[in-house]
């Protein structure tokens, strides 16, 4: 398990610290890609519910586009929410069409308009590849201090009937990790854009929000008994899997550095 989440790690980290130094469209086409495959990824966690999945992905493709191009996006909304209860109408049975129908819309909705947050924080002008790299870098580390901390000291469940390897002790860790690069973060290449105090508070907003973005997450795959949302990414399972954090985290982000700066 572990070699193949090395070398997926050796090609997949390049590939996004090319798209985002060179940002713009390489930058959106790289989220596209993250996105198609969420979306995707989580229609079929949730087929026990039976979204429309192809509707669901045709609509978060459009959806995608219009945010991109800042193109008539709540028209776009409406109509495709139309359209989704007019196929349900059409093609699904009264019942559960109440779970049809409002899977298919988070899928198409949610995921796309969070996951988008990446693209606006790369676009921010002058400084959005350091914030986005900032980003970047707290969820992995922090991920990553969680996960060994955790298994080694961990004692205390965090959350047993969502994800019962996550533990007190590493979400601790996790936390104390991303204020910890927060400030390293600031003094490596931030120095300009960011105070210690807005380092920290970065940092602890990124490390809760995002460890809180990964049980969201959980809980589909939980509900749906299912450990990984695909095998697109060898050793680590699949896209939503790998971009869980960011659900939240991004749009939580992006919000905060408005606020802040």
């Amino acid at each position: 398990m572990l070699l193949p989440r090395i070398l997926t790690a050796i090609v997949g980290i390049p590939v996004i610290l090319a798209c985002i130094f060179y940002g713009g469209i390489f930058f959106q086409l790289m989220f596209f890609v993250v996105v198609l495959f969420s979306v995707m990824e989580f229609f079929s966690v949730t087929k026990k519910f039976k979204p429309m999945g192809i509707l669901g992905v045709l609509t978060a493709v459009i959806f995608y586009a219009a945010l991109n191009f800042n193109f008539y996006i709540r028209e776009i909304m409406i109509l495709s929410i139309f359209i989704i209860f007019f196929f349900a109408m059409l093609t699904r049975p009264v019942e559960n069409i109440s779970g049809s129908i409002a899977l298919t819309c988070f899928g198409a909705f949610f995921i796309t308009w969070s996951l988008f947050h990446m693209v606006l924080i790369r676009d921010i002008p002058k400084y959005g590849m350091q914030y986005i790299i900032f980003l970047f870098i707290n969820v992995w580390l922090l991920d990553t201090g969680a996960y060994f901390v955790g298994k080694k000291f961990g004692r205390h469940k965090l959350a047993s009937t969502i994800s019962p390897k996550k533990t007190i002790e590493g979400a601790a860790a996790g936390v104390v990790t991303a204020v910890v690069v927060s400030v390293i973060c600031r003094y490596v290449f931030m120095a300009e854009i960011i105070t210690n105090v807005e380092a920290v508070i970065f940092g602890l907003v990124i490390s809760f929000v995002g460890q809180f973005s990964d049980l969201a997450e959980s809980l589909f795959k939980r509900d749906c008994n299912v450990k990984d949302s695909g095998n697109i990414l060898p050793g680590h399972g699949g896209m939503l899997d790998r971009f869980d954090s960011y659900l939240f985290a991004a749009p939580v982000f992006y919000c905060l550095i408005q606020v802040i700066k």
